[in-house]
């Protein structure tokens, strides 16, 4: 591996024009292709094996063109003070927005408040349904202009009008906080390397990576139904790891300069040793992400598979691009600890000091405490972790909008007018094609479910042209979001049993909150699954990278410490409230359901990337015939800077999502960073030093079978030994002050 990406390092180097030319005519095909595509609308939302989404696909057979799953939108009106919705004037206000309501394309039915008694008992509040052909992640732009534009008239007819439901989902959108956080990683690069130029390689190689990316995505959107929160995650990973895997070979380039190798000798180097660090690391985030897929929710593993492919783009990009670019900057990189300097007109070049840098000399205090340094951090993690003892799933409503918005508003006024169950009903579909009397099949579902507990209000059936199948409309006491709610669900589901064995007739329940239970439920039980199978396989790959049982056994089970530590952070702030006004957090409520399945296939790859960084440099320095204990020293004096700049760097870029206009966004940017904090400066700078100079020499150990039967990857570059001329490179003429 080492040899094989060295030769590639120099060969880039040399044809650096060539190497460009590739990206940016890669750049700008991906920048054609998105031009010209088609605009794409929202993904389309399907949770195959659900008893919801079964639902929904039987109803789609059974009521053609009712556009079960299709986009609904509730608009509420309320009269002002002293008046009521069923005075004359007030009247034909709403009527007339029923009329304007019913124009478009993508429109099924309006429903008048008036003919379908959607009039509170006490006439101050009335609402008018509406039914779309596709569902909300599909609306064009222009439905949803039409909805707000006949609310704003019936407001300015004097009413107070509120639009609830998904037909309004859009775009999430970032603030200035990316962009932010796009800037204090360039001065964190500016910091780590003393040098424009050199801070500016990583960051325009990144961007390059995220713009083809993105581009690609764009470009196939519409043909692979990609929604936009695919390109949202995308450019947030596909950011933080291009500049990181950038950093780390242009670090290491510099280092090698520093020990008089002549350029192309270095950037051959860098790529050999670096890069494959580099390699396995982009590797195991690539895993973690496709392995999303496992929970077979479309949306997910659109999701994982478009970032792990922008992943895959920003390693190919810093094994050739980088040493392309270095070639093009030539001595305006300088070796490591050289800075530069205009004395009298003159260039100088001066050497910092031999003084021990930070990384040694914390590296050097935990070797010798290693137990105290373990003990504080396993505790402080876990103390981090508590909350997550109370973390609560679901999927967020209008409820869990923050009050300025007219979703959120539309639902108080439903919860005041109606009783807060209104906003999630269930939708009972009855399949009476294999029951002798459907009919009776029909009344017997609806009189069970009365006689259930929670239940306001139980609809006739309703059924279709065939009669052989009938739906049943069920208004819960409770909110949508309530565990009273699920529990009515299951009580539905399993009085559906019952009356299966009775009648032979089957009963589905489906609806947006039955469809939000089945969810959480489908990630809670692939979260198991999910986890064996992507820390199985990285934990085969690091074996294979570190030849040794132990490390990377210490490597997932720091991660598991992480991750459990960030959730109780998500935990304290998205669903307890604390630090939520700093955060933006306007509504507190459960954790998205998708939230910590995510979070530990991202930061499981993410979290890997800090440990090869580091624990490489560590197996490079006990190969070279070091001491298990200054071999850590050693790979903290070589390694601790960038590790840490790369751990701010992808802090700052996560936590620029934190100004999200999306709710998931926002969370899954604050989950990140607080996960790499965690991470990077807890775990792999603290707790993986002080184990392995508990462990000694115990933790490179390795079975002599196993040793035989593993192929020899030499990330430690130890091959390129036959290379080492060590010739010295002309630019060491400067003279030193």
């Amino acid at each position: 591996m080492a040899t094989f990406l060295y030769k590639l390092g120099r060969l880039a180097f040399r044809r650096r024009h060539f190497v460009a030319l590739i990206w940016v005519a890669l750049l700008t095909l991906a920048g054609v292709g998105a031009a010209s595509a088609p605009a794409a609308g929202n993904s389309s939302f399907s949770i195959p094996g659900t008893e919801a989404q079964k639902a929904f696909d039987l109803l789609e057979q059974r009521f053609p063109g009712m556009s079960a799953d299709g986009a609904t939108a509730r608009v509420v009106f309320k009269a002002p003070s002293g008046e009521k919705m069923t005075d004359a004037g007030n009247k034909t206000t709403v009527r007339k927005t029923v009329e304007a309501l019913k124009d478009g394309s993508e429109v099924a039915s309006v429903a008048d408040p008036y003919t379908g008694h959607a009039v509170s008992k006490d006439g101050t509040i009335a609402y008018a349904s509406v039914k779309y052909k596709v569902s909300g992640m599909e609306l064009e732009d222009s439905s949803r202009e039409a909805l707000e534009t006949a609310a704003q008239d019936a407001r300015d007819a004097g009413l107070t009008v509120e639009v609830g439901g998904d037909a309004l989902s859009a775009a999430p959108e970032t603030g200035a906080t990316e962009v932010i956080g796009i800037a204090i990683a360039a001065v964190v690069l500016v910091i780590t390397f003393g040098s424009l130029l050199a801070a500016g390689l990583p960051l325009l190689t990144a961007l390059i990576g995220v713009g083809i990316g993105v581009s690609t995505i764009t470009a196939l959107a519409s043909a692979l139904d990609l929604g936009t929160t695919t390109s949202t995650l995308a450019t947030m990973i596909g950011l933080a790891v291009g500049i990181d895997y950038a950093l780390f070979v242009v670090s290491r380039y510099r280092a090698e300069l520093a020990e008089g190798r002549e350029r192309e000798e270095a950037a051959g180097r860098a790529v050999g040793t670096a890069g494959s660090a580099v390699v396995f690391a982009g590797l195991t985030v690539v895993i973690a992400l496709v392995g999303l897929s496992v929970v077979n929710i479309p949306m997910l593993t659109k999701m994982g598979v478009a970032a792990a492919g922008t992943v895959a783009v920003a390693v190919l990009i810093a094994l050739t691009m980088i040493p392309a670019l270095l070639g093009y900057a030539g001595r305006k990189v300088k070796p490591a600890g050289e800075k530069t300097r205009l004395l009298g007109g003159r260039r100088a070049a001066r050497r910092t000091s031999a003084k021990p840098n930070l990384g040694t000399r914390w590296a050097s205090f935990v070797v010798r405490r290693p137990v105290a340094v373990l003990l504080l951090g396993v505790v402080g993690l876990g103390a981090a972790a508590v909350p997550a003892a109370s973390l609560e799933l679901g999927l967020p409503d209008d409820g869990s909008q923050p009050t300025s918005t007219t979703q959120r508003r539309a639902y108080d006024l439903l919860s005041e007018g109606f009783g807060p169950g209104f906003n999630g009903p269930l939708l009972v579909v009855v399949d009476a094609q294999g029951s002798a009397h459907p009919k009776s099949a029909f009344r017997q579902v609806g009189d069970e479910i009365k006689g259930l507990d929670d239940v306001v209000t139980v609809t006739p059936p309703a059924p279709n042209q065939a009669g052989d199948t009938a739906t049943i409309t069920v208004i819960p006491k409770s909110k949508p979001s309530s565990a009273t709610t699920e529990d009515l669900v299951h009580a539905i589901r399993d009085k559906g049993t019952e009356i299966t064995a009775d009648t032979d007739a089957k009963v589905l329940v489906t609806g947006s909150t039955a469809m939000n239970i089945d969810v959480s439920q489908k990630l809670n039980d692939a979260l198991i699954p999910y986890l064996t199978l992507v820390v199985g396989l990285a934990f085969l790959l690091l074996i294979v990278v570190f030849r040794s049982v132990l490390v990377p056994l210490k490597a997932a089970l720091g991660f598991l410490l992480s991750v459990l530590a960030a959730l109780g952070a998500v935990v304290a702030v998205f669903q307890w409230g604390w630090l939520s006004g700093l955060m933006g957090v306007e509504e507190t409520g459960p954790v998205m359901s998708m939230m910590p399945i995510f979070m530990v296939g991202v930061v499981f790859g993410l979290a890997m990337d800090y440990e090869v960084f580091l624990v490489t440099r560590m197996r490079e320095a006990y190969v070279h015939g070091e001491k298990p204990r200054q071999a850590v020293v050693t790979g903290f004096k070589h390694g601790a800077r960038v590790v840490t700049a790369a751990a701010v760097i992808m802090i700052a870029v996560f936590s620029g999502f934190i100004d999200s206009s999306e709710a998931m966004i926002k969370m899954i940017g604050f989950g990140l960073a607080i996960a790499v904090f965690f991470d990077a400066f807890v775990v792999r700078m603290a707790i993986v030093p002080a184990v392995l100079a508990l462990l000694g020499k115990r933790a490179w150990w390795l079975p002599k079978w196993l040793e035989r039967a593993l192929p020899n990857v030499d990330v430690e570059g130890e091959g390129l030994r036959a290379h080492d001329d060590r010739p010295r490179d002309e630019d060491r003429e400067l003279v030193r002050v």
